[in-house]
């Protein structure tokens, strides 16, 4: 198939203006994101894991299918509320072994406790695009108080479905052990971290 300059011209401003069109939708200014009520968009939500492999190497994998809501209060981020449910059957890692493995009564017991659920109980604004979330995470059938350190990225209009979007991502750092996963500790480590990539899409 061959193409006009014209028309070459034509498909390469389109592309160059797609950055353009997505950033003039975008506010990076907390403040300016609307309230409400929000839920995950799980096609662009994730729960990565990292952790240290035999002292060699840190070894990651992946959650996704998550689900849950977010009540967002602009003026006063600490009246807001978070809700995430991660089903834990959907790990995932580079090695398929791993991952069945990771599923067994050894490791999550995904068929005894398929979901690893996470409410807020406290959130605190740190800075001006920043926030110290505390809740209740629980994983492997037990609950203990944890916290993430989340980060504004950014809110608008979704060109690709039109819907309003804004996403965080966030960090934290969990020892496994405590929620009853212990194989292979301390050999393979016993803190894992967490990063988390999460979309948000509103609904009122």
């Amino acid at each position: 198939m061959r193409f006009s300059l014209p028309r070459i011209a034509l498909i390469a401003a389109s592309i160059t203006a797609l950055p353009a069109i997505a950033s003039a939708q975008t506010v990076t200014n907390p403040a300016q994101v609307q309230s409400g009520t929000y839920v995950i968009e799980p096609g662009h939500t994730q729960v990565g894991f990292s952790l240290l492999h035999f002292g060699f190497t840190y070894y990651s994998g992946l959650f996704s299918n998550v689900s849950g809501t977010l009540q967002l209060n602009a003026k006063t981020p600490s009246a807001s509320k978070l809700s995430v449910t991660i089903p834990v059957a959907s790990v995932q890692t580079t090695s398929d072994k791993l991952t069945d493995e990771l599923k067994s009564d050894q490791w999550f017991d995904t068929e005894k406790f398929p979901n690893a659920t996470f409410a807020s109980t406290e959130v605190k604004r740190v800075g001006k695009t920043d926030a110290i979330v505390t809740g209740n995470l629980t994983l492997h059938g037990i609950t203990k108080p944890e916290t993430l350190k989340v980060h504004f990225v950014g809110a608008g209009i979704n060109p690709m479905d039109k819907n309003y979007t804004t996403g965080f991502e966030a960090a934290a750092t969990i020892k496994r052990s405590d929620f009853g996963v212990k194989m292979y500790v301390p050999y393979v480590g016993d803190d894992v971290t967490l990063h988390i990539a999460g979309a948000f899409e509103k609904q009122n």
